[in-house]
């Protein structure tokens, strides 16, 4: 009869080494995942922030908000080089609010108050790189000032796929008026550009971007689908669609290396949330 105490000496290496091998085995079974489920792009993107820029004069004044041509020439330039592709406000505003996909790379181009530069210095370059952009028009200036577009021009800047939206009538700030006097602002330039575009506008980017929660309500109430403000973020699927955030580009002691820092960080805190919350 083997003794088991013998037994159990002649073969504890076996032993152990078999306790191991069973211990390890089950760490790795413990361990092991499954395959992650590949996710369609929408899903990785419903996260990502989309970066409005904002520009107003493209010319050599000295002046913060005139960005030179030769430095507007270099950003576009940069973000062709780099695979970017221009949206419309329709396209951001589906994306915010029906989920609908956008382009690689999505950037959308405004310019606040409809200057005649827009379509002298602005346009040529755009076009170059088979960019659009959206320019909010104060509309009573239009046909009215020289450094303002035309309505002519306007309706060029529109059949070639730009989207001429609103800055209201007379740009009155917002904060400083009446319910009546922003409805007549609201409702006076949509009227306007109706009339000598043909078009309905659904979009308003707000004067000198000063609006609050009952402002907002007036937009609606006028019929615009969206605001856009002068918030510094990048717009992603939880943004306000009453107050879009909008990355303001300026006239700096290094223009391009600002515009450049914009363009690549913001959308990446805004994805990490540093700045959104």
């Amino acid at each position: 009869m083997v003794n088991l105490e013998e037994y159990v000496q002649k073969y504890r290496l076996f032993l152990i080494a078999g306790i191991i091998l069973l211990a390890v085995g089950l760490i790795a079974c413990m361990g092991k995942k499954e395959e992650p489920v590949p996710h369609p792009m929408a899903k990785e993107e419903d996260h990502r922030g989309v970066t409005v820029l904002n520009y107003h004069k493209i010319d050599n004044t000295f002046h913060s908000l005139s960005v030179r041509p030769e430095d507007f020439e270099k950003q576009m330039k940069w973000l062709s080089q780099h695979g970017y592709h221009t949206i419309t406000p329709d396209q951001l505003y589906d994306f915010v609010t029906n989920g609908v996909e956008l382009p690689y790379n999505p950037v959308m181009i405004t310019f606040d108050d409809g200057y005649v530069d827009n379509y002298n210095n602005a346009y040529p370059i755009m076009k170059k790189y088979g960019f659009v952009g959206t320019i909010f028009v104060v509309t009573t200036y239009l046909d009215q000032y020289p450094n303002y577009l035309t309505w002519s021009q306007a309706r060029e800047l529109e059949n070639n796929g730009f989207s001429i939206e609103s800055h209201t009538a007379t740009h009155k700030s917002m904060t400083e008026a009446s319910d009546s006097q922003i409805m007549e602002e609201l409702t006076k330039s949509k009227e306007m550009l109706r009339e000598k575009l043909d078009k309905e506008s659904n979009y308003i980017a707000y004067p000198t971007g000063t609006y609050n929660l009952h402002i907002a309500q007036l937009v609606k109430n006028a019929g615009y689908k969206a605001g856009f403000t002068i918030k510094y973020d990048a717009v992603n699927r939880n943004s306000n669609v009453y107050a879009l955030e909008r990355v303001p580009i300026f006239h700096t002691e290094d223009t391009n290396k600002d515009f450049l820092e914009r363009i690549q960080f913001i959308p990446l805190m805004n994805k990490d949330g540093w700045l959104k919350k």
